[in-house]
């Protein structure tokens, strides 16, 4: 394993890229607006393929009821060599939702996504990028296809996180009770608000992590019209319940012993809050172990950092794909 980095780095990089030599390069003009036909009858996951076409791209993945426009902001710091396909995954953004009667249970039907685009494109190689639910999903997937992964970039996150056991048995009748609710729900009946209003619902929804310019380019692929000039979520409402499924502290352990590859951990501070802090230390001393290449950096910001100061990001990733 090569370890020549201390184990937390504390990043500074406030003034941009002109004190380091960096120059934004893609722009709004490099990218290609995508549909994947890997879900069957299911439909298709949609994407935003940013840089050259005839590259092998590094897959990003968002997080929970966000999209793929959320790393618009930070994928136009990057040079214009770089290739990135941002996918929504199902239920999200323009990707299709799954049948009526199916439980969404995100980590592991993000893995089985993110393995239908792999295959869909005939890749035998890839290097992933995730923001929370994309970083958890990206750990889970780096670990079962250990020899297939050449990086993983995980952006305040580590692991899928690890929820009490109580809350979580306390509240499965009512998360299933909720899902039996929403999957009634049509176009005719769900909520419809006007733009600045439904601008104003995402904004506060994320209690500051967020700016009010994050917020319109959000949804930008977050909301579709509906009549009268009004707009709906275009997210299935479904994943408001999808936290069934969660996994124990011993088998996130157990998947990470297995992720061989390049490992970059970014972590917004003060960022996500977790249930169980102290798990995350615990899991980067495990990928460390068993990584071949380990960085872990903290940058000043909230979770969705990429979004708002992604020049806090961008030349610590640049760094990395360069040199990993």
């Amino acid at each position: 394993m090569e370890d020549t980095l201390p184990q937390k780095r504390t990043a500074d990089v406030s003034n941009g890229f002109k004190s380091q030599g960096f120059q934004p390069f893609l722009t709004d003009a490099d990218v290609k607006e995508i549909k994947i036909p890997v879900m069957g009858d299911c439909g298709h996951i949609s994407g935003k393929w940013w840089g050259p076409e005839d590259k092998q791209p590094i897959i990003a993945i968002h997080g929970w009821q966000d999209n793929a426009g959320t790393f618009d902001n930070f994928v136009q710091l990057l040079p214009s060599d770089i290739s990135v396909l941002c996918i929504d995954l199902p239920g999200h953004g323009f990707s299709s939702h799954l049948p009526k009667g199916q439980y969404y249970y995100m980590f592991w039907d993000g893995i089985v996504t993110l393995r239908r685009i792999v295959k869909y494109y005939k890749w035998n190689k890839v290097k992933l990028l995730g923001h929370s639910l994309g970083g958890a999903i990206g750990f889970l997937y780096a670990a079962s296809y250990p020899d297939e992964v050449e990086c993983l970039i995980s952006l305040d996150i580590v692991s899928p996180s690890v929820r009490d056991v109580k809350t979580i048995a306390s509240n499965t009748g009512e998360y299933i009770d909720r899902f039996l609710k929403y999957e009634t729900l049509t176009m005719e009946n769900m909520p419809t608000y006007e733009y600045d209003k439904m601008i104003d619902i995402v904004e506060n929804a994320y209690q500051g992590g967020i700016t009010r310019e994050g917020a319109k380019i959000l949804m930008k692929r977050g909301m579709q019209p509906h009549e009268n000039g009004t707009f709906c979520f275009s997210r299935d409402v479904r994943l408001k319940v999808a936290l069934l499924g969660m996994i124990s502290m011993d088998l996130v352990l157990a998947y990470a012993s297995q992720i061989k590859c390049a490992y970059l951990n970014i972590r917004a501070v003060p960022g996500m809050k977790f249930d169980q802090p102290e798990n995350y230390q615990k899991v980067l001393d495990v990928i460390r172990q068993s990584s071949r290449k380990f960085e872990y950096h903290e940058v000043e910001g909230t979770h969705h950092v990429h979004l708002n100061k992604p020049d806090k990001i961008a030349p610590i990733i640049i760094n990395f794909l360069n040199n990993f």
